[in-house]
């Protein structure tokens, strides 16, 4: 058996054998960063996700840190070459898995109460988006780039990073290796631990502003986490369902059965992006952008954005041909937290120190940067185009914008933990919008590409375009309902005492 390297643009001899301790080792590390969760304090208080600690462990094990020193242990640490290439594919196959899941047994909202949800909501979270853009493509062209010797690339590191998180980042590396930019996945993924940390560090902490200041409109007092919380388990009195049998296990294992479907779902995106790229071959990729270089752009594109509209493609054929009851919400939950646990884990344990390290101070640059916008976004804008519960939904898009889905989520249940608000459902309505597009979308798998081809100014223009556009949409054209709506509401409140007295 072999693993294509995508450090080294080499395929690799790997035994099945390598291959299947591999996996073994990745599931021994996750058991280890529970175990760490469980028991550290500190780490509890950061809410550190358990695959986290468990790439952090392999990481210092592997051949970036132990490996380096003289022992018994060699250079590639306490683990052979062959599970270390195998950890550093891995990535990129899963975030296929990850996105092609995202719409899969999702129900679409009625177009009135999602249209009346999901506008300002998509205003600040296109505003995260295509700010990072902005912010990180300028500071590229007059900073990182004339000073540090940066890679114009760079610019796009904060949206991947942050926006992405660690699939993202690590999804991104095969088409950065190719167009020589290799230590920019590196960059991405230490951007993307950056994001998740401070985005639950910085999050709890301006929700604790929030409550002090009067802000939130749910919580009351201080903001407190249970011991079983802050360990990420759930108490003996809990149940909570994994998920709905929608087949009988005698004919098929329900489990089994999803994992056919996402199989699928992934073909339909590869064979939409494949047709894409042989569009791409028979028209414009004849014309040279210099003597080397082709006008070519589906051809970097990965394929994680294509799983996700394969995924959209098969629901909504399952909805119209009725068997849409089949596929379980909860069950490809299951299989995206899988696969997300797994992919988070590998990539940190073959993050490339010297890589960081060597951009330093690039990394440093984006990473205050890209904190210091998502914070000032979510404390000026929100505010601005958000009535009633601006507090509450917009720390969702805040948790998001510093790293992941469930980092919106997580800091979404400690303001709101009894789902009293419109928060989740307003956030989820914004993600049938928003995610095929940044965020690992679509713009996200063109943006290297295109600053590749056409330099920085270009794709910052436009993302500034957007940038402003959201940004007024929001300010001049939901502003005003949201407001009204928040009048609406204080009367009623008003008259409400009055009948009262």
């Amino acid at each position: 058996m072999t693993v294509f390297d995508p450090r080294s643009l080499e395929v690799v001899p790997v035994s099945p054998e390598a291959v299947g301790f591999a996996f073994l080792i990745l599931g021994v590390a996750l058991l280890l960063g529970k175990f760490v969760r469980v028991k550290v304090g500190w780490v509890q208080s950061l809410f550190l996700p358990s695959s986290i600690i468990g790439g952090a462990i392999l990481l210092i094990l592997g051949p970036q840190v132990l490996g380096r020193f003289d022992g018994p242990w060699g250079e590639s640490g306490l683990f052979t070459e062959g599970m270390v290439e195998t950890w550093g594919v891995l990535p990129g196959l899963l975030i296929s898995v990850i996105f092609a899941t995202m719409f899969l047994g999702q129900d679409l909202p009625s177009p009135k109460r999602a249209a009346k949800l999901v506008g300002p909501q998509l205003s600040l979270g296109v505003a995260f988006g295509s700010g990072q853009y902005v912010i990180g493509l300028l500071l590229a062209a007059l900073i990182l780039v004339p000073i540090f010797a940066a890679a114009p690339m760079t610019g796009a590191l904060i949206e991947i990073g942050f926006e992405g998180g660690h699939g993202t980042a690590a999804g991104m590396r095969p088409v950065m290796e190719e167009l020589g930019f290799g230590e920019g996945a590196d960059l991405a993924v230490g951007l993307a631990t950056v994001g998740i940390v401070g985005g639950i560090i910085i999050g709890i902490g301006l929700i604790n502003w929030g409550v002090r200041t009067g802000k939130t409109e749910v919580l009351k007092g201080d903001v407190k986490m249970s011991v079983a919380e802050q360990k990420g388990l759930f108490r003996s009195d809990e149940y909570y369902s994994a998920g709905t049998m929608t087949s009988r296990p005698s004919s098929v294992e329900p489990f089994s059965l999803h994992m056919a479907i996402v199989a699928v779902a992934i073909l339909i995106g590869w064979c939409i992006l494949e047709g894409l790229r042989w569009i791409e071959q028979q028209t414009y990729a004849s014309v040279m952008l210099d003597d080397t270089t082709p006008l070519e752009i589906f051809a970097y594109v990965p394929l994680f954005p294509m799983a996700l509209l394969g995924g959209v493609i098969f629901q909504l054929a399952a909805k119209k041909f009725g068997f849409d009851r089949y596929i379980d919400a909860q069950v490809m939950l299951r299989i995206q937290g899988l696969a997300l646990d797994f992919l988070i884990v590998s990539a940190i344990a073959t993050l490339s120190l010297q890589a960081v390290g060597d951009n330093l101070a690039a990394f440093a640059i984006l990473a205050v940067a890209g904190i210091v916008f998502n914070v000032g976004i979510f404390m000026w804008l929100a505010p601005r185009i958000i009535g009633r519960y601006w507090f509450e939904r917009g720390i969702g898009d805040f948790g998001q914008s510093m790293g992941v889905t469930a980092t919106g989520l997580i800091l979404m249940r400690v303001v709101d933990p009894e789902a009293e608000t419109p928060a989740f459902e307003a956030f989820g309505y914004k993600q049938l919008v928003f995610e095929p597009f940044f965020g690992g979308g679509l713009v996200t798998a063109l943006a290297v590409p295109i600053i590749f081809l056409t330099g920085v100014w270009p794709l910052f223009f436009v993302m500034l375009g957007v940038f402003v556009i959201a940004v007024l949409t929001g300010l001049f054209y939901f502003r005003p309902r949201e407001m009204k709506d928040r009048e609406e509401h204080t009367q009623q409140i008003e008259q409400q005492k009055q009948a009262e007295a």
